[in-house]
């Protein structure tokens, strides 16, 4: 197990603000941790109730309370969906934000916001953090597939995981992260581009190298 409180000095890459401690947050945690990044990981609770959770759950990232993690280079919020509200837009202004978060009523039941509004998920969560550059991705793989999935960069059939957001800065910033923590980035477009891998479409349902995610998205523009 990594001595957490040696982190500061073996991270070379940045860091990185996770909101929620649930199972595809902890699995990004420790891709991150092990590409290289500091990772900072939070949840309504107070830092001291996370932390004996954190290091066995996730070796080499640190609890912390969600102002600071809020603070981190990028901040993935994988928080339960109907918690969205609960995020701080205030601390979360001006940073890129990625939304690993999916609408699915099926399993989480109706939620008034979503069921009410024709936009998709992460257009409603990006009007909340309305001063945020928000890229939708990391919805479409299993948190069980993440690390068994992860792969160097040229690795035959490397997975790929799409991309969307209207801030092309942002997004170039999130594809490099996707990258470090082994799968290619594919640009699917504007934050509305997001429809074409949620639950219910077959990019969310399956697994896909870059060329396949590519064809697959231009398929889904086009209507085919």
């Amino acid at each position: 197990m990594m001595d957490i409180g040696a982190q500061e000095h073996v991270a070379t890459r940045g860091t990185i603000g996770i909101l929620g401690a649930g199972r595809v947050g902890t699995a990004i945690a420790r891709l991150a941790v092990a590409a290289g990044y500091r990772v900072k990981i939070a949840t309504s609770k107070p830092a001291a109730d996370n932390a004996l959770i954190i290091e066995i759950v996730t070796p080499g990232a640190e609890a912390v309370d969600a102002a600071e993690a809020a603070e981190s280079d990028l901040v993935v919020v994988a928080v339960p969906l109907h918690k969205y509200k609960g995020v701080s837009a205030d601390a979360l202004a001006g940073r890129v934000v990625i939304d690993a978060m999916n609408y699915w009523s099926v399993t989480d039941g109706d939620i008034a916001d979503f069921e009410a509004d024709d936009r998709t998920s992460s257009e409603v969560v990006a009007a909340h953090l309305s001063a945020s550059r928000v890229v939708k991705s990391f919805n479409h793989i299993g948190y069980h597939e993440m690390e068994p999935d992860a792969a160097a960069p040229g690795a035959a059939d490397r997975r790929a995981l799409a991309v969307a957001g209207d801030d092309g800065a942002a997004k170039d910033r999130v594809a490099e992260f996707i990258d470090a923590l082994g799968f290619d980035a594919v640009d699917a477009g504007g934050l509305a581009a997001g429809a074409r891998f949620e639950p219910g479409t077959e990019i969310f349902n399956g697994r896909f190298n870059a060329a396949e995610l590519a064809g697959l998205l231009q398929r889904s523009l086009a209507g085919i």
